[in-house]
């Protein structure tokens, strides 16, 4: 009986490309709409669609950020902490403009 580790190198390194896409491409997309979610409410302009447009394009910027950190990291591990930690400081920065 095979065990997770004993799987061939070859599998192993396609199942970490397919991980880390599925990572980039949702994470990266969920890190995006909660980061534009928080500029937009957060952004200290005096006309509501300039901070919602400067929010859509950092967005932007975000999601290629999440997309090169994901793969440029060692381990699928490190990609996720370092796509949740900024999701978490958005989700706060989030609440406190909502609750605060």
């Amino acid at each position: 009986m095979k065990t997770w580790l004993a799987v061939d190198p070859a599998v192993r390194q396609r199942i970490d490309v397919g991980v880390r896409t599925v990572l980039a491409v949702l994470g990266g997309y969920g890190l995006a709409l909660l980061g534009a979610a928080a500029l937009a409410a957060g952004l200290p302009f005096d006309f509501r669609p300039d901070a919602v447009s400067l929010a859509i394009m950092l967005a932007f910027v975000l999601h290629l950020l999440a997309i090169i950190w994901v793969f440029a990291t060692a381990t699928v591990i490190r990609a996720v902490v370092g796509l949740a930690i900024p999701a978490a400081f958005f989700g706060l920065w989030l609440l406190s403009i909502r609750f605060g």
